[in-house]
């Protein structure tokens, strides 16, 4: 195909994104008022899934045996291209994450693809999946075969800054809980085991064990209960914590010696430790190179410039994208929404992903993904480049210094 058609292709994009940009800024802005949790988004899916639906996709909700999953599909034969869209929000602070724009963002790209799909020969589909913050909803889909017979993955996470190739880190969840024998505080401390000194002993342990450990890795946590009354020892306490690692294999290494400072609180109270690994644990992210050359070409088009993934890496975060990534050749890049000194999960982020930066970012993401889906399909040999580099692998040399 020549570079005119392919420019043709992209101008049919823009002016179908442009003509669907009034709705899917009222989508974004609707999701951000009313925000919903892991598993929860019923509104949420419902707003993006219509969107698809009146757009002429064929839509199936409630997929896989979650209720807030959707997917919207449209062409007949060739390589498969998995938009993926994410509609959950944080507690308290809402869309301090922005996947308001994530959502209708993808819609924008599968819209304005899913009428080129035919003229590129390719299939598309816009895949809902809830629970990012939580849960791991990629993972649940994954696990499913939503993602079976993808040929490429893609979606654009929203941010303070632009980068293309996202440092990401893997990630499991801990639920604690120690139980303990409740007694009263003054008059008979002695026949109290307290499940809240056990909380704080382990969570001492942890900060000390910080010192120890790779400048990739982290682990953060909160005391979720710690008693019920000053006079009364706790019998319960529980703390959740994230660990972080470069990888999978690092991650499961930081888990044994977290596991052990857990087990420390236990051991010095004479409590009971109870440790559930809540969700699936998250992967490093690796993001296809001829993939994201393309993205970052489309990126520039539209006046936006990436900045290198070395000076990102001390801002690393996670994302169950990072699975799909080992599953299908994928990118996961982030957008700027012009909002320093406000990141991602503050509040002041949050109202940024509805000022005219964030609304620009749901129509630049829609452009930059179709355009790099038309790359893809009229690129001779592009999607066979992309396996090829997926089944290679990610590069050997440490991703994270």
């Amino acid at each position: 195909m020549t570079d005119t058609t392919a420019q043709t292709l992209k101008d049919r994009a823009r002016t179908r994104i442009e003509a669907d940009s009034k709705s899917l800024l009222a989508v974004s802005h609707e999701i951000f008022e009313e925000p919903e949790l892991a598993f929860e988004e019923v509104k949420s899916a419902a707003r993006l899934a219509d969107l698809l639906e009146d757009g002429g996709m064929k839509v199936e909700r409630a997929i896989h045996g979650l209720e807030t999953a959707f997917r919207g599909t449209a062409g007949e034969l060739g390589p498969h291209v998995v938009i993926c869209a994410e509609y959950d929000a944080l507690p308290e602070i809402g869309h301090a994450c922005g996947h308001n724009i994530i959502g209708t963002s993808s819609v924008g790209a599968g819209l304005a693809l899913s009428e080129l799909a035919d003229d590129l020969g390719i299939r598309v589909t816009v895949l809902g999946t809830p629970a990012e913050e939580g849960g791991g909803g990629k993972v649940e889909l994954m696990n499913a075969g939503a993602f079976d017979d993808a040929t490429v993955s893609m979606m654009v996470h929203p941010a303070p800054l632009e980068v293309v190739d996202m440092p990401c880190l893997a990630i499991a969840r801990a639920e604690v809980t120690y139980h303990g024998m409740e007694a009263h505080a003054s008059a008979f401390p002695e026949r109290g085991l307290n499940a809240l000194d056990a909380v704080n002993l382990s969570y001492s342990a942890i900060a000390a064990l910080r010192q120890h450990i790779s400048r990739s890795e982290r682990i953060h946590g909160i005391i979720t209960h710690g008693g019920d009354a000053p006079n009364v020892v706790p019998k319960m306490a529980s703390a959740t914590y994230y660990i972080r690692a470069r990888n999978l294999e690092d991650l499961k290494a930081l888990k044994a010696r977290v596991i052990r400072c857990f087990e420390a609180g236990a051991l010095a109270t004479g409590c009971e430790l109870e440790l559930v690994w809540a969700g699936h644990d998250y992967s490093d992210l690796f993001t296809n190179p001829t993939i994201a050359e393309f993205y970052d070409s489309n990126l520039q088009n539209l006046g936006r410039s990436a900045l290198p993934r070395q000076v990102m890496e001390a801002y690393a975060g996670s994302t169950d994208m990072g699975n799909v990534s080992f599953a299908v050749p994928s990118i996961h890049p982030m957008m700027g929404i012009n909002s320093l000194p406000a990141v991602n999960h503050q509040a002041d982020f949050a109202r940024h992903t509805i000022s005219a930066d964030g609304d620009k970012a749901v129509v630049d993401a829609a452009l930059a993904m179709a355009w790099t889906t038309i790359d893809l399909a009229t690129t001779p040999g592009a999607f066979d480049k992309v396996r090829a580099e997926f089944e290679a692998g990610p590069p050997t040399e440490t991703r994270f210094s």
